[in-house]
């Protein structure tokens, strides 16, 4: 469903401009607290979910961006042969193309991710990602969709089970 698309394009764009936005405001590592268990700190991310291979020496740049080109296009592919009912699952593909799409520009043009979103989860031991990593709009995208995947999963079984 090409009308989905938008989703993905306002995802990019919102996810470009809050973080050369955050670029202009701090510099690395500084934080601004908004909230009691919530900051604005700049941060980047050279690896992948949760900093997995940031140090691997600059390979592991074009091996992401490799993958993310990939499943955006997988992703895209499948969102444009869904029927139109499908309005949950469409949202959660355009979502993680979206997110998807606003990390790779960074990853190409930068060499790392922008991150600046940083929480910190009193209900989780100081020594299990106390505060939690750094994260972005695009991550967040990307975790809604994949949460909506699920979702249009379980319901698309329920829907198989009453037929």
């Amino acid at each position: 469903m090409k009308s989905w698309l938008w989703l993905s394009v306002a995802i990019v764009l919102f996810d470009q401009a809050t973080k050369w936005w955050i670029m202009g405001t701090l510099v690395p590592y500084q934080s601004i607290q908004l909230l009691p268990n919530l900051n604005l700190t700049l941060m980047f991310n050279e690896g992948a979910a949760f900093s997995f291979l940031a140090d691997a020496g600059g390979w592991q740049r074009w091996l992401f961006s490799g993958f993310a080109l990939l499943v955006t296009a997988v992703l895209v592919a499948w969102l444009l042969r869904l029927e139109p009912g499908e309005k949950v699952l469409a949202a959660a593909l355009a979502l993680l193309v979206g997110g998807a799409l606003g990390n790779l520009i960074d990853r190409i043009l930068l060499g790392h991710v922008i991150d600046f979103v940083q929480v910190y989860l009193p209900f989780i031991p100081l020594a299990l990602f106390n505060p939690w990593p750094a994260f972005n709009l695009a991550d967040s995208a990307i975790l809604v969709g994949v949460l909506l995947v699920l979702i249009a999963s379980f319901r698309g079984e329920q829907a198989a089970d009453r037929a």
